[in-house]
Order: C-alpha cells, then structure tokens, then sequence
C-alpha cells in the first residue's frame, strides 16, 4: 500500500531553500481523515474497505520539520477481511538537504516491511543510505524531499502556475530512483456553506482553497522508451493556505477510495531561538 507517499503532498521552495524570504508559512497541524471505498474495477476482488488516517506536520524553519502519518484500513474481500496499518516518521532538515525516514507496514497485525535510512542532497545527486530491509546505497538525480515539495506546491500555486512536473523521493518505499509527478492546480475557491467538512475546518472555512490533482509515476526508463504515461494512482484534493489537505480522491487501477477531514488541530508555529552573539 502505497497511501504514506500521500503525506507528501502534504507536505510540497522552487529552489528548495526552506528559509527563501518569500516562502509561505507552513502550518503545523494534525489532520484526521476518516477512509472509504468510491469505486472498483472488475479485476479486483475488494467488496469494501473503512479506514482512518492520522497526519501531523510540526517543527519550523529553524529547526526542521517532522512529518509523522499513520493509516489503518480494513479491506473486505471474498476471502476475508484484511487490516493494513502503515506507519511514517520522517525528519527533514531545514535547508531540505537531509531527511531522515522510517516506515513500517504491518498486515493482520504482523509486521510485514520496514524501510529505514537517510536521504542527503549534493549539487548532483540525491544519495540515499538504507538501514532496512538491507544495508544499501542507493544514487540517482536530485529530487525534493516532502516539505520542499510542499513549498514547491503552494509557491507555483500563488504564482498563478497551473501545470507543472516534479521528483519527490519520502523514504516510504525501498526505491531505486525518485517518483515522477504531474501536478495540475485550479483557480482558488471559497468554501461553501453545505460543504461536510466546513465544521472540522473550523477558522480555515473563511480561507479560500485550491483544487488540485497530483499523478504519480514509479516508470521505468523502458516504459519511457515505449511511450506508457499510465501514472501508477493520482490524488485530487482541497489545499489551504499554509498546506491544509481535504476532500481527497485516491484512485488506482483497481479500486479508488476517498479520504474526508473529520478533525483538525492547528499547532502554533515554533518561533526561532535568536543567535548567539559573540
């Protein structure tokens, strides 16, 4: 299951520099999603699936930034219910130069895989050492890591930039190469007075939001040389200012599921402890 990576997009400088005088403001928060099945395909045998995801965001510009997420679904099938339960923990630093990951799915309540390591950008390269499920190294292009991304979203957004592409790499996966995305962003709109999630949006519901779909591509270069620009799932959801998500519609080949704000909790920011003076 691959719904941690999710998280990023919750978490998106357009030079990756956490610090920029003209950043937005990030908003540290705690998000609760209640999950649900939208649709399947004919080739899938998943007759349901109910679930819950927690997201928390904190830290600041100064010292860095954590992102922790879990996500426990059930799945009902023609063989039996399944429990899924996939746990994130990351740390990126301020300059967005190092991000420290941890990742543990667990199924039926049995640990299932573990991904663990550390992701450091050079002036070429984004240079990848796993602790699990092996002791490797792994080296490809640079890449943003999850608040980058989510500064890289918000900044194109308030620029008026309606299409773009970019790499991410979150450490949620034991991956050889960074994920491709297309990201496509709509004209802000205001919150509307049936809307089901205004309630649990509390102050934000008086902000604007922007609509936007994120597709996703793991492809090979083999699949590049063929033409395939299949994207392997792509989310739609509300962004608020500061990189509040909502309203989400994850779609995969076989089954698509929504994931509906139901609690929010907004931290305050974590001021900057002034320098030392010689």
């Amino acid at each position: 299951m691959r719904l941690s990576r999710l998280a990023l997009i919750f978490v998106s400088t357009l030079s990756a520099t956490i610090g920029a005088a003209s950043a937005q403001p990030l908003m540290p928060h705690r998000a609760v999603y209640d999950l649900a099945l939208l649709e399947t395909s004919d080739e899938t045998d998943i007759d349901g699936l109910t679930g819950r995801w927690v997201f928390e965001f904190s830290g600041s510009d100064c010292e860095g930034y954590t992102l922790k997420s879990r996500i426990v679904m059930r799945f009902e099938t023609a063989e039996g219910p399944n429990l899924v339960d996939q746990q994130v923990t990351s740390f990126e630093s301020s300059d967005s130069k190092t991000l420290r990951f941890v990742t543990k799915s667990f199924v039926d309540e049995q640990p299932e895989s573990e991904v663990r390591g550390t992701a450091k950008l050079d002036a070429n390269n984004t240079i990848v050492s796993y602790e699990q499920p092996e002791a490797t190294e792994k080296k490809f292009a640079p890449t943003l890591f999850p608040t980058a991304q989510l500064r890289e979203l918000l900044e194109k957004a308030q620029a008026g930039q309606r299409f773009y592409e970019t790499a991410i790499f979150d450490g949620t996966e034991f991956a050889d190469q960074a994920v491709q995305v297309s990201i496509v962003v709509g004209d802000p709109k205001a919150v509307e007075g049936d809307d089901p999630e205004r309630k649990a949006l509390g102050s934000l519901a008086e902000d604007k939001f922007r609509p936007v779909t994120a597709a996703y591509f793991n492809g090979t270069e083999d699949d590049e040389e063929k033409g395939e620009e299949t994207s392997d799932y792509n989310v739609s959801f509300k962004l608020h200012e500061g990189g509040v998500q909502r309203d989400m519609v994850i779609r995969y080949a076989e089954y698509s599921m929504t994931a509906k704000l139901v609690d929010l909790t907004v931290f305050d920011p974590q001021p900057c402890e002034p320098e030392e003076k010689n």
